[in-house]
């Protein structure tokens, strides 16, 4: 597997041999000092062209960064939006593990969006084209301290959304369990662990795509109860795991509001566990909820 190093001088020695490539800039988690470092970082690059057609136009112009594992077009996806005349990109992971995700942008389109992402490191500038950036920094990813109206939103999304869970289990409906678990219910919980975690570090740290580095801060008890709410197929398994949620979610609630001021609705939370514990003691042919 080709080093860093390595990557970045094949990299930059292909802007500068290529006279439509005027600028290089890098963002993404190999910018960000405080992501953890490993060997499935990626290389997020930006190569600011003159123009994007002839990149477009050669099917094997990735073929010169290694040997192609397989890759993606994300531009040409037919249901995604893009802007292919000023920014065109290539997915590719390569068969010694690495992996690029480059694009080409326009002069004018850099210019216009290169601060969007404070995680942005300039690489080569052979024409002094590209404003001067701050350094880069994750200052925009960091947990943000919640209104009382955000807090008690997430409460009430929370327990809500648990209803739809409720019939789902009943109805044995597991495809739909697991998205909206995953995809309503747990992301309420990622948000009031996030918010007990910016308590703790005065609102200055993030904990990643889909929260996954909580567990830098949390108690190690409050990971593994966090880690217990996935659950597989299995109906009772998933009761459990739900179950577990509802504690740890009251729990963090409950210390979140306290210590920003905000009043925790008890009331809601004891209604609609209430609810999901009579509907997982409801028979499979009940003719009636109550």
């Amino acid at each position: 597997m080709r080093n860093e190093k390595e990557m970045y001088n094949l990299i930059l020695d292909i802007a500068n041999k290529d006279e439509r490539i005027l600028a290089v800039y890098m963002n993404g988690s190999r910018t960000n000092e405080n992501a953890p470092k490993d060997i499935f970082q990626d290389y997020d690059i930006v190569y600011v062209v003159k123009e994007t057609a002839s990149f477009r136009e050669d099917r094997t112009y990735m073929e010169r960064f290694g040997e192609i594992l397989y890759m993606q077009y994300p531009e040409e996806h037919p249901d995604y939006p893009s802007d292919i005349e000023n920014v065109y990109g290539w997915l590719v992971q390569f068969a010694d593990g690495n992996r690029i995700d480059l694009h080409v942008e326009t002069v004018e389109h850099a210019k216009e969006h290169i601060k969007d992402d404070k995680l942005c490191r300039i690489l080569l500038d052979k024409e002094n084209i590209l404003p001067e950036i701050p350094e880069a920094t994750d200052a925009d990813y960091y947990v943000k301290k919640p209104t009382k109206e955000q807090y008690l939103a997430v409460c009430n999304e929370f327990w809500w959304c648990l209803n739809n869970v409720a019939k789902g289990l009943w109805r044995e409906e597991m495809p739909y369990v697991q998205d909206m678990t995953n995809f309503h219910v747990r992301k309420q919980l990622e948000n009031m662990l996030s918010w007990k975690i910016g308590i703790h570090t005065d609102f200055s740290v993030g904990v990643g795509k889909s929260a996954k580095y909580m567990y830098q801060w949390l108690e190690e008890e409050e990971w593994e109860a966090y880690l217990s709410t996935y659950f597989s197929g299995n109906i009772i398994s998933a009761w459990d795991a739900i179950m577990k949620m509802c504690d740890l979610f009251e729990k963090i609630a409950c210390y979140v509001g306290e210590k920003l001021g905000y009043t925790y609705e008890e009331l809601e939370g004891k209604n609609s566990r209430a609810f999901l514990e009579h509907v997982r003691q409801l028979s499979r042919d009940a003719k009636e909820i109550y």
